[in-house]
């Protein structure tokens, strides 16, 4: 029997992972709390595990097999249906889980789903959850996991129940401080439910405890609401859906205020630093007047000027019309994917790097020409931004970086030449925002939810099975949940090499937008219409009843094939 919700909405007698009691919650919360899941069939009777065939690498596979002697080549797996159970376990499990870097919508029912595996499946075992991400397994931090305690995160958001964390398990003593971990648990089992940063680490792991013969399994599972870990047997990874939905409410919120002045132009910069899915999906969920790219801006090698003009000559365009008024769309790694900035980033990367930047501007004299051209033509408080701080992988922190202000800034200069030379005789006023953090911890969609506590449920059987190296995956998820398929892919599988420091790193190739892909095709084939005609679409809230609740992404629709 599920733990009971008090009078103010508090869960009777629940601690969160702070100790604090559970905070009070609205009536959407408490009802989604109860909402029962469906599981895809070949989950709910019996089932066995068949391996497929040798599985090799995204690139370099010579390279990986080096770096993944004990993992590489080892097939994938598929849940089929069995006439009897085969993996009911000779004794109860240990598994733990942890949670690892960024939130995404839906982290709570992965963990919902492996610990109802193990009540229902292997009765008797444990599931520990690790807090504050990987530190927790180097530091044995951990919480013992059960129905009281898990109840009140029962579909909702964030990643509180255990919280997370974005260390690395790197170095020989962070290994050993894991493996320690592991022995004194008596670990069964890992589930690390991160991104490709966080499932490369995974990877490592389980080749590690491998190496040493220790009986843990490790396993990742597909989290990022930025939507660049995917491939053929993940096609999306968690918390997208949820993410662009919210984004898109709010980008047509914006579009109805945009109308209804008449005089402001909405530049809304959104989450993606190495890719632009979310700005994809946003753009055909909404139909803004112009959505910037990255991909295509990088493989047309356009500068920051021919992205400009772009947008001026839309403004233009839409002026002669009448429309003083627009929505812009822009990545947030936009900056990223200019060939004449990432050439500048990587010149102020040396600087910076040398610690010779002086008050006086005399550290200038190290850029190249083209480089100090581009630097000088930024507004001062880009400038400024560009030269903070580098993140722990010492790239630039474009979250950090204003880029809709940056275009605002130049658009007005671009306006004001083509008004002085009779081109323009409209009105420019823009407004700049950022939806970011906003999209990463709000209540799941009915597809998020589903998805994930599948993701769980799956590794339970897959770790149950004694599988290793592999990440969680569901696939035909344009189908009702009923006809899901349940498996495991295998991590190295998903693999390149790149050059950090002067040694070859593993990494999981990021999925950028492809411009010969459905969603793509479909958002170059309308957005002409949608520059000179107001086409905009306001989404409105997440729906958890009614015609729209189950509506799945347009990304994952097109990409399978089930959208037209």
């Amino acid at each position: 029997m599920s733990p009971t919700l008090a009078a103010n909405g508090d869960v009777a007698g629940t601690k969160s992972a702070s100790g604090r009691i559970s905070s009070v919650y609205s009536e959407v919360q408490k009802s989604r709390i109860d909402h029962e899941l469906p599981l895809p069939s070949v989950l709910r009777s019996s089932f066995k595990i068949v391996d497929g065939p040798a599985s090799s690498a995204a690139g370099n596979p010579g390279e990986i097999a080096k770096l993944f002697p004990n993992l590489f080549g080892q097939p994938s797996a598929k849940l089929v249906p069995s006439e009897s159970d085969a993996l009911q376990p000779e004794k109860n499990l240990n598994i733990g889980v942890v949670l690892s870097g960024g939130q995404a919508p839906g982290g709570h029912n992965v963990i919902c789903g492996i610990f109802d595996y193990l009540q229902e499946r292997a009765k008797g075992s444990t599931l520990y959850g690790f807090r504050g991400g990987p530190a927790g397994i180097m530091k044995c931090k951990y919480v013992e996991l059960n129905t009281e305690y898990i109840y009140p995160y029962r579909n909702q958001g964030g990643f509180d129940m255990i919280c997370s964390g974005r260390d690395k398990i790197e170095t020989p003593e962070q290994f050993k401080q894991a493996e320690e971990t592991a022995l004194k648990l008596d670990l069964d089992g890992l589930l690390v439910i991160g991104g490709d940063d966080s499932n490369t680490n995974a990877c490592l792991l389980a080749e590690d405890f491998r190496g040493k013969n220790l009986k843990t399994q490790v396993l990742g599972c597909p989290k990022t609401i930025d939507g660049d870990l995917k491939c053929k047997e993940v096609p999306t990874s968690f918390g997208f859906d949820t993410a662009c939905k919210i984004y898109a409410e709010m980008i047509g919120n914006v579009m109805v205020d945009a109308r209804s002045t008449g005089k402001y132009y909405h530049f809304v910069r959104l989450m993606g630093r190495a890719a632009s899915h979310i700005t994809l999906e946003c753009a055909l969920q909404t139909h803004p007047n112009i959505t910037i790219i990255g991909e295509e801006v990088a493989a047309k090698k356009l500068t920051l000027k021919n992205v400009t003009d772009y947008i001026v000559d839309v403004i233009c365009k839409r002026a002669e019309l009448g429309y003083n008024y627009g929505v812009i769309l822009i990545p947030e790694g936009l900056i990223d994917f200019i060939p004449e900035v990432q050439h500048l980033i990587a010149e102020l990367n040396e600087i910076l790097a040398q610690d010779i930047v002086d008050e006086g501007g005399l550290w200038k004299k190290k850029l190249t020409n083209q480089s100090l051209q581009l630097f000088d033509l930024l507004p001062q408080a880009i400038q400024e931004q560009l030269m903070l701080e580098r993140d722990p992988h010492g790239n630039v922190q474009v979250a950090k970086i204003e880029t809709e202000k940056m275009l605002i800034q130049m658009a007005e200069t671009e306006l004001e030449k083509r008004k002085q030379e009779g081109a323009y005789k409209g009105q420019f006023k823009g407004q700049s925002h950022f939806f970011g953090y906003e999209g990463r911890c709000g209540l799941p969609t009915n597809f998020d939810s589903s998805y994930c506590y599948a993701l769980g449920y799956a590794a339970g059987a897959l770790l149950q099975g004694g599988k290793t190296g592999l990440i969680s995956s569901v696939g035909n998820l344009a189908a009702p949940v009923e006809e899901w398929t349940v498996g495991g892919t295998a991590l190295t599988s998903l693999m390149d090499v790149e050059r950090r420091h002067g040694k070859l790193k593993p990494v999981i190739k990021k999925a950028m937008v492809e411009l010969d892909g459905a969603p793509f095709k479909k958002f170059a084939s309308m957005r002409d219409e949608w520059a000179v005609t107001n086409c905009y679409i306001s989404p409105g809230p997440i729906q958890f009843h009614g015609p729209a609740s189950n509506a799945v992404n347009h990304t994952l629709l097109l990409e399978l094939g089930a959208q037209a």
